[in-house]
């Protein structure tokens, strides 16, 4: 079963899905770009059989206030926020594409927060050209001008964000989506060599593996994060 929340942070309230037996480790899902807690819907009731999981909506996103102020750093101390609300102290956490953004700059800053961390095809931060999105027709889940601001950075990160990868201190599993993803395959693989003791597994189906694989997914992630040590990644044709 799952039950809908909210906690505010700093002033913004941030909604949450929460599921799991209430006794067992904490997991926070962190959806991408445009998504809400409900992205995650294939894949939570696998993961929450052994796993007390939250799935936030980000500010921006879907029930979660959308205060007009943005950043991927902001998110970052979001999610901190809401952890610390909760009275969560460490997590494992899960992000996709921009929510893994958002996973490892929290792993990069807090590493004591975060003790394993699987990234779903999350680009490296690197330098990109820079385009300049289309306003989807009608209304939106999410606000629009949260993704110009978010889409900025993403094109033109901080350096520092490639520098302290190598600080990340948790278990780091990173899943590719293999090439019929738009996400550069290299950059995914560099994020991995970057992030000490990282490692990486594709499951090729795209940039949306967990909605596309879920089985495949969760299969993978579920012996990563039940794993004791020396975890190895499948492989998947």
């Amino acid at each position: 079963m799952v039950d809908l929340r909210s906690v505010e942070v700093g002033g913004v309230r941030l909604a949450y899905e929460v599921s799991g037996p209430p006794d067992t480790a904490p997991l926070v899902l962190l959806h991408a770009l445009g998504e809400d807690a409900t992205d995650w819907e294939a894949v939570v009731p696998v993961l929450a059989r052994s796993r007390r999981v939250h799935a936030l909506d980000l500010r921006g996103h879907g029930r979660s206030n959308w205060p007009g102020e943005y950043s991927l750093e902001l998110m970052q101390a979001d999610v901190l926020g809401c952890l610390d609300v909760l009275g969560l102290g460490t997590v494992d956490l899960i992000g996709h594409s921009m929510g893994g953004i958002v996973a490892y700059l929290l792993a990069e800053d807090h590493p004591h927060r975060v003790s394993r961390l699987v990234l779903e095809d999350v680009p490296v931060p690197r330098p990109r050209e820079q385009t300049t999105p289309t306003r989807p027709d009608g209304d939106l889940t999410f606000d629009w001008e949260m993704v110009l601001a978010v889409r900025r950075q993403i094109d033109a990160p901080d350096p520092r964000w490639l520098e302290r990868l190598s600080d990340i201190t948790a278990e780091t599993l990173v899943v590719a989506g293999g090439p019929r993803s738009h996400v550069p395959q290299d950059g995914i693989a560099e994020l991995a060599c970057r992030i000490p003791g990282g490692r990486m597994v594709t499951i090729p189906v795209g940039h949306l593996i967990h909605h596309t694989a879920p089985e495949a997914f969760t299969e993978v992630v579920s012996a990563f994060l039940l794993a004791e040590e020396d975890f190895r990644p499948a492989r998947w044709p």
